[in-house]
């Protein structure tokens, strides 16, 4: 078909860089793709079976490191990917990776592909995140007011005015990156992911429109509620409180030199 190349028609390098894509990093022999989601494993059934088997193992490769090795979780992603790139899910799983690797074009790319073809519109906050990363806030605050945000759930809409007040903290509009965090949830008992996040969030905004005892205290709060260390928000309040001793100290200096001028 006109348009599309054929492996033979690439050169030798072109051959071995993509075998070596669809190949993927090798698969851990303890890995067997039963560990995979019930979820992913039923979009999967779509493939035929020992396909639908290396697809799993490569996601559930992944999954494993995509903390301590993000860069090759997501080689792991891309060589389910091209076994696989019609299913949602693996293509969402290669964004997740690509954005914890940094690579926050390749992961726009996937999320909006898995969007595409999912038509959920859980990916929004995701994409807005990516869109900031690459330097495009407008664009961000864009996916914020796209109307499916509403049909986010509380997690969903929550991540997305974090990322929205993140967004107007980069335009300098610190007043409404403010204003975007304010609401109930602030308080929450909640012990989701979302709690210390928000409120980490909150402090940011506060501490980049020059709230500092404002920031100290909801980078505390923040902490209070950060039991799995979704943030560093216990390091903040320490960095805030060495900034506050070392102003106390300068203040301290300058009364000691007037006490001796006089």
């Amino acid at each position: 078909m006109a348009g599309q190349w054929r492996r033979d028609d690439l050169s030798a390098v072109e051959r071995t860089a993509v075998q070596a894509e669809y190949d993927g990093p090798p698969l851990p022999e303890h890995i067997t793709g039963a560990e995979i989601d019930k979820t992913v494993s039923n979009q999967l059934k779509s493939l035929p079976e020992k396909l639908a088997v290396r697809v799993a193992r490569h996601l559930v490769a992944a999954g494993e490191l995509i903390d301590s090795d993000p860069e090759v979780a997501y080689q792991h992603t891309l060589a389910a990917r091209a076994r696989a790139a019609r299913v949602s899910v693996v293509r969402e799983a290669s964004g997740e990776a690509a954005y914890a690797a940094g690579r926050f074009r390749e992961a726009l790319t996937e999320f909006k592909a898995a969007r595409r073809m999912s038509g959920s519109p859980i990916y929004l906050p995701m994409m807005a995140d990516c869109e900031r990363a690459l330097g495009r806030p407008e664009r961000a605050l864009k996916l914020a007011r796209d109307p499916a945000v509403i049909d986010l759930d509380e997690s969903g809409q929550i991540e997305m005015r974090i990322v929205e007040s993140g967004a107007r903290r980069d335009l300098g509009e610190h007043s409404a990156a403010i204003r975007t965090l304010e609401g109930r949830e602030l308080r929450s008992r909640s012990r989701s992911s979302w709690a210390p996040r928000l409120r980490y969030a909150y402090a940011e905004a506060l501490l980049a429109d020059g709230q500092v005892d404002a920031a100290h205290e909801w980078f505390e709060r923040a902490a209070g509620v950060d039991t799995d260390g979704y943030t560093d928000a216990a390091e903040r309040v320490a960095q805030l409180e060495g900034l506050e001793i070392i102003d106390t100290l300068d203040t301290d200096d300058i009364e000691s030199d007037t006490d001796d001028a006089s």
